[in-house]
């Protein structure tokens, strides 16, 4: 069965500045699992300082699925990748990176470098459809699930010096 790369780019700006948002969303913990409706459950191993293993347990269509992920955080760039290990996106790679836009502002950049098998060939525009469909469903995730918690905990941390309470990093 052929394998396909399915590239995709967005970029989702945060009410926040950029090393609160940077924090946040390198801040894993098993209790990410609550951010997404079809999360089961998750579970964090560090390998070193910059480096750990995710194992996220989803359940879709009735379906339960598995999948580990190397993540590599580099603080320097307030950037990490994210390397699927197994599960249905084996081998593809997604690349995030925080960008200060002023010092209350900033803005995650996103990239997808997607493996998918395919039955047969696809087609240049199939692979179009399918890249611009999984840039929809994921830049919509960001704004509708993990930005809003983002901002309400960098803003909470700014004006009562609170902790923040949740960490969280995209699906991919």
């Amino acid at each position: 069965m052929p394998v396909h790369s399915i590239r995709y780019r967005f970029r989702q700006p945060f009410r926040a500045p950029a090393s609160a948002a940077f924090a946040w969303c390198v801040d894993f913990r098993p209790s990410d699992a609550a951010l997404l409706p079809h999360w089961e459950s998750r579970s964090v191993e560090w390998i070193s300082d910059d480096a750990l293993i995710l194992t996220d347990t989803s359940a879709r269509r009735g379906k339960s699925t598995r999948i580990r992920r190397l993540v590599r955080i580099d603080p320097s760039e307030m950037s990490w990748t994210n390397t699927h290990l197994d599960g249905p996106r084996r081998h593809s790679q997604f690349w995030y990176r925080v960008v200060r836009d002023g010092p209350n502002h900033s803005h995650l950049e996103f990239e997808g470098l997607e493996l998918v098998t395919a039955a047969r060939a696809l087609t240049p525009k199939q692979i179009t459809t399918l890249a611009a469909s999984h840039r929809t469903e994921d830049a919509g995730m960001w704004r509708r699930e993990f930005a809003p918690v983002l901002e309400a905990d960098a803003k909470r941390s700014r004006s009562r010096r609170a902790p923040r309470t949740k960490g969280r990093t995209a699906r991919r």
